[in-house]
């Protein structure tokens, strides 16, 4: 055995129960389940069945987990699952009325694809948690914490607001899974150093403390990062021009860190930080195959272009056809193209992984790891055929005696290595750097975030122990964590869904000044009014999360 491979999971959606269900909202829960969590639960069974630990290393946020378990998601999802077979029906009447009986046939197949959805959601007892638990304590796979809501760590205002998402990651993941996480994916792979860190927005300065202060308080044993970090962060390029506030962010974080040149480091070996926390690097080669939208396999011709649907019930009857094809030049899909297409991209990962171990263990002389991380949801839904892809990859990586399957906790265990390093600032997104959460459209988001921080501070200091007030505090206290979520940033930014993340950091915003008011008129012996009761109600009943919420996380 030369080295170590193994797939990293990212699966994460924004808390969207009870805002909004199409465009923005639950389906995108449903949608991710049935095409990507369920899929993906089914190969790892297929793959444990013929004998094959799969050892894949997956992340599930605790907002996700909480969502997945709801009573909501769950009768959402199965009425989901129906109308998807119902409009599956309704389109092949329709096709075959009009004659295009290969669009007839597709929608069958459709039909099929949903019926087994449910019947393996009714198999798990609706509780996709409670399955992916059950793989994870037979040892086939390795699942891993973030931050409570996906919080953009390195732009969080207050050290008390990044510990309290780290701990509610801990705590839920406990709750969740029985035991204490090994791994934390941190949001965004984004990570800041301590420093005398500045406010973007305002002259406050302060000393901050390392993101890997809060892993190491909590027993986290590794994270995940992106290369540029690992390579010594010259990640910033252009974006510091285009957006002055980043600039200066950027300058300062240099004063207590001096940027290097390019450091051979390989990014096939754990390291510790200055702490008894180590780091995992996300290997470029692999992930330029799956992300590339030049090279990537999910760009193939032959695979289902997830663009074009046909409504009313949105199935996709298209193939991708062409890099340069527009909607209304895709061709039919055809499934029986697939099969080829699939083992054959499979085959050249499994290769180009053999290759990079190969190489690394010449120069090194001991067992690397090939860690590859992509967003779960990549898989099964915009990418339809990723699971199958998945299947084979591991299967076949499983053969090689030289290439072990092993997740990152059981590597670092078994492999802990000894090289002490120290990490820049920065994250896997466009630039390396903030841009993408932090530029001209979404700095107004990060003014309420600190306001909202910086007076929740202010509550949870608050020593009376009347039940009532420690309500509205805990409820005040949500609200902040939901509108710390790095979603609305990537939506604003991206022009996804970008009406729907503002109105959701000014929804969040708001209830928590409306809160934050009730608690400081209560707690002054003040009389509320009824309507403040009823708003309270109906805040818990739409963000109805984390009931182990505790406050002295804030403290």
């Amino acid at each position: 055995m030369k080295g170590c491979f193994t797939f990293v999971l990212h699966s994460h959606l924004p808390y969207v129960i009870g805002h909004g269900v199409w465009p923005h909202g639950m389906d995108w829960v449903f949608e991710a389940s049935a095409e990507s969590y369920i899929p993906i639960l089914r190969t790892i069974k297929d793959l444990v069945d013929e004998g094959i630990s799969p050892k894949i290393t997956i992340g599930i946020t605790p907002v996700l987990a909480e969502q997945l378990l709801s009573e909501e998601f769950k009768e959402g999802f199965k009425n989901y699952l129906s109308q998807k077979i119902k409009a599956s029906i309704d389109d092949k009447a329709y096709f075959e009325k009009i004659g295009e009986n290969s669009l007839a046939r597709l929608s069958c197949i459709w039909g099929v694809f949903y019926e087994r959805i449910l019947k393996d959601f009714d198999e798990y007892n609706c509780d996709i948690i409670g399955k992916f638990r059950e793989f994870q304590d037979r040892g086939h796979i390795e699942i891993i914490t973030s931050a409570g809501t996906h919080a953009y760590l390195p732009l969080i205002g207050r050290d008390s607001a990044v510990s309290a998402q780290i701990k509610l990651g801990v705590s839920s993941y406990k709750k969740h899974f029985g035991r204490e996480p090994d791994g934390i994916w941190l949001p965004e792979c984004a990570y800041r150093p301590g420093y005398e860190w500045k406010s973007p927005i305002s002259e406050k300065k302060f000393e901050r403390k390392g993101i890997e202060y809060f892993l190491e308080e909590n027993n986290i044993k590794y994270f995940i990062i992106d290369t540029p970090l690992l390579k010594g962060g010259k990640t910033i390029g252009v974006y510091a021009d285009r957006f002055p506030a980043l600039k200066e962010l950027w300058m300062h974080f240099e004063k207590g860190y001096k940027v290097q040149d390019e450091i051979n480091r390989s990014p096939y070996q754990s390291y510790f930080l200055e702490s008894n926390v180590a780091c995992f690097t996300r290997d470029p080669k692999t992930a330029l195959q799956v992300w590339s939208g030049e090279h990537g396999y999910p760009g193939d011709r032959c695979y289902l272009d997830f663009h074009k649907k046909h409504f009313p019930g949105g199935l996709r009857y298209w193939s991708v056809t062409s890099a340069k094809s527009d909607l209304g030049s895709k061709k039919i899909y055809e499934p029986e193209k697939i099969e080829e297409r699939i083992r054959e991209n499979a085959g050249h990962f499994k290769w180009l992984v053999k290759t990079i171990i190969d190489e690394e263990y010449k120069k090194e002389r001991k067992p690397c790891i090939v860690c590859s991380p992509y967003d779960t949801e990549l898989f099964g839904h915009w990418w339809f055929e990723g699971t199958r892809f998945l299947y084979y990859v591991i299967k076949w990586a499983s053969q090689d005696p030289e290439i072990s399957l092993k997740t990152c906790g059981e590597y670092l265990e078994e492999y802990p290595g000894n090289t002490i390093i120290k990490l820049p600032e920065g994250s896997w997104g466009e630039g390396g750097f903030h841009w993408i959460w932090l530029n001209e459209w979404t700095e107004w988001t990060w003014k309420l975030i600190y306001d909202a921080e910086d007076k929740l501070e202010e509550l949870v200091k608050i020593e009376n122990q009347d039940t009532k007030l420690q309500d509205i505090i805990k409820q005040a206290s949500r609200e902040v964590l939901l509108l710390e979520s790095s979603d609305w940033q990537f939506l604003i930014s991206t022009w996804s869904a970008r009406d729907y993340a503002e109105n959701r950091v000014c929804d969040h915003y708001e209830a928590f000044n409306r809160l934050y008011n009730m608690a400081k008129k209560y707690n002054n012996k003040e009389i509320l009014d009824e309507t403040d009761w009823i708003f309270l109600g109906d805040r818990k009943k739409k963000n109805v999360l984390f009931p182990e919420i505790n406050l002295d996380w804030w403290r």
